[in-house]
């Protein structure tokens, strides 16, 4: 979620920038850095950490010029680090990247057979690249864009500029979000309106596939082929609580978008870097000797946590061959459970605060068993009394149906079936070294699933017109399709059920028609020819299939109303993906139908009473 601030104008561009990317923290970030013209040449100062990192190298810079870009860097490719920090600069140069060049490998290799050096180990570097070469044969900033826009595969916001051109920037996207700021006598571009409100009101929204040239105090936009556009100003009148949602329409839609952010931060704590290992730390108890004696696992929760603790179970009894049992913590305590003496009692609660939750948690504590919680707030009731501790850091989570916290806790529970599997003595250290690679490429795995907002807002006029929906999963994937359905009926207010799909035949399929949604998690995996049959049997009666698969797969096309298609990962990080499109569906729908999506009626955020 990199912040972006491009200017053009009288102003002195180093306070407008900083400002700017002042406002884009919220977004989360590790690094940062500004490029600004300085007699003829664009000066640039980068930092790792935080802006005050960077605002202390820039207080005794001087700069002459008018023209200025700033960004605020999360890393995907590339540590964290001053080197890899943007803006980037090649020869005459410089520009600034959010998002992920999918074809990176492809064009990086390309470029170093051509005698390229690379300073960072980024994606966006090789953007300045195929700039700087292509202005040696086209010296037009924009028309060399334009000639290096169809070699870009991804998702990607940018910013470029060039010293010989020292009164132009030139802007283009395709999926994370880019605007233009009209000012008076100056021009803006930035991630979105949070960073330009204190300059401008008047904001123009760039479309995927499209260019914008700022050429002094004007602009222009164009189509990826070069065509000329006519983009409406829009007037944004701006309040304090369209600021705390950074620019975007809902609450739970700004939690959507963090959850890459959500998942690193959840992860990072417990990942040893050098070793690719994971070292559960700031537990409450020697991990290693708690596991190592472990002969069963239970997991307690409600709603959105107890479907992530169904995925839990899937996890450890497959890396650790522990066996778990997984109960609805508002049922728990009345069946009178049996809790063996070397037991691990796991409990999942955002809030830290749920009541049901908490009572099963007092149950497990009289019964003598090790309590964990699994908790997004620091010192809740749950937190307090368990005996070891996991948290979701995923940030305040404000829209009652969860979202990031969900992803945060599913993040938890694959570190928490590798630190068992290895306590048991169930894995080997390239197991451990694989998986936990997989782990730390989800977030940049989950940017790109983002890229489904767009489809889903385009198509809730139709979907919101379904009689219902059903949700379908084998696996670790059958709680996706259980969140799933769950999402749709809190907010849409529609009927929608999830289910294992092995279980069609035992009643579900009777509810299928024209008018029935079928959404099925169909990766390509070993349950892949089973899934499809379930989704031909739905086909059959009439269904309309949404399918949300891995890669490109010509079958799932053909038999598909929709197909949806995810990066191929492995089953271990798959079910962070398939959530995103399952929460877009439901968001969409419910804001199509003109429902408050951040507080549905009659839910709260913190259930507290049973």
């Amino acid at each position: 979620m990199c912040g972006i601030v491009g200017y053009l104008g009288p102003k002195n561009p180093k306070d407008v920038i900083m400002t700017g990317l002042k406002a884009l923290e919220y977004r989360g970030y590790d690094s940062a850095g500004v490029a600004i013209l300085h007699e003829g040449k664009f000066k640039r100062v980068r930092a790792e950490g935080k802006l005050g990192n960077l605002s202390e190298k820039l207080a005794s810079e001087p700069f002459s010029g008018h023209l200025g870009i700033g960004h605020t860097r999360w890393a995907t490719h590339g540590k964290p680090s001053e080197r890899n920090a943007h803006p980037h600069s090649v020869g005459s140069v410089s520009l600034v990247h959010n998002g992920i060049i999918e074809n990176y490998v492809e064009l990086r290799q390309e470029l170093v057979r051509e005698g390229a050096v690379f300073e960072s180990e980024t994606d966006s570097e090789l953007v300045a690249h195929l700039v700087d070469r292509q202005l040696a044969k086209t010296p037009n900033l924009l028309d060399a864009v334009l000639q290096v826009l169809p070699r870009l595969q991804g998702a990607y916001a940018i910013v470029v500029v060039n010293e010989k051109q020292p009164d132009t920037m030139v802007a283009f996207k395709n999926g994370p979000p880019l605007i233009v700021g009209v000012g008076d006598d100056a021009m803006y571009v930035a991630s979105d309106i949070q960073a330009l409100v204190n300059y401008t009101r008047r904001i123009v929204y760039l479309d995927d596939g499209e260019v914008v040239e700022v050429k002094g105090p004007s602009y222009k936009v164009f189509s990826a082929a070069g065509q000329p556009l006519q983009k409406k100003v829009n007037e944004v009148n701006w309040t304090s609580e369209v600021a705390n949602k950074g620019g975007f329409s809902h609450f739970m839609l700004k939690e959507i978008f963090e959850q890459p952010r959500a998942v690193a931060q959840a992860i990072q704590p417990h990942i040893n870097l050098a070793k690719n290992s994971v070292e559960l730390n700031g537990v409450g108890f020697d991990v290693n000797d708690v596991f190592r004696d472990i002969e069963r696992v239970f997991v307690v929760a409600c709603g959105t946590s107890y479907y992530a603790g169904l995925i839990g179970e899937y996890m450890i009894e497959r890396l650790a061959r522990v066996p778990v049992e997984v109960d609805i913590a508002s049922e728990f305590r009345y069946r009178h459970p049996v809790l063996p003496k070397n037991s691990l009692f796991i409990s999942i609660s955002q809030s830290g605060e749920t009541a049901d939750t908490l009572a099963a948690v007092r149950l497990a504590k009289q019964a003598g068993v090790k309590v964990l919680s699994i908790c997004n707030v620091r010192s809740s009731s749950i937190d307090r009394e368990a005996d070891g501790h996991l948290y979701m850091n995923a940030g305040a989570e404000v829209g009652v149906a969860s979202t990031k916290a969900f992803s945060a806790t599913l993040a938890l529970l694959n570190l928490l079936s590798l630190a068992l599997a290895k306590a048991q003595g169930q894995s080997t250290i390239e197991e451990e070294q694989k998986l936990v690679r997989q782990l730390l490429a989800a977030p940049s795995q989950i940017e790109i699933c983002l890229n489904l907002d767009k489809f889903f807002k385009e198509a809730a006029d139709k979907l919101k017109n379904y009689r219902g929906f059903l949700y379908l999963g084998r696996g670790v994937h059958y709680p996706i399709a259980l969140e799933g359905a769950l999402k749709l009926k809190e907010l849409a207010y529609m009927h929608a059920e999830g289910y294992a799909a092995g279980e069609m035949k035992h009643g579900p399929l009777a509810l299928i028609d024209k008018d029935m949604a079928v959404v099925m998690m169909v990766p390509h995996d070993e349950l892949f020819e089973k899934s499809l049959s379930n989704l031909e049997e739905a086909k059959a009666r009439g269904g309309q299939i949404i399918s949300i698969g891995t890669g490109h797969n010509p079958r799932l096309e053909e038999i598909s109303e929709h197909y949806l298609s995810l990066p191929e990962v492995d089953w271990f990080t798959l079910p962070l993906l398939e959530v995103v499109p399952v929460q877009l569906l439901a968001f969409h729908v419910a804001s199509s139908l003109g429902h408050d999506v951040d507080q549905p009626r009659n839910l709260a955020k913190s259930v507290t009473v049973e």
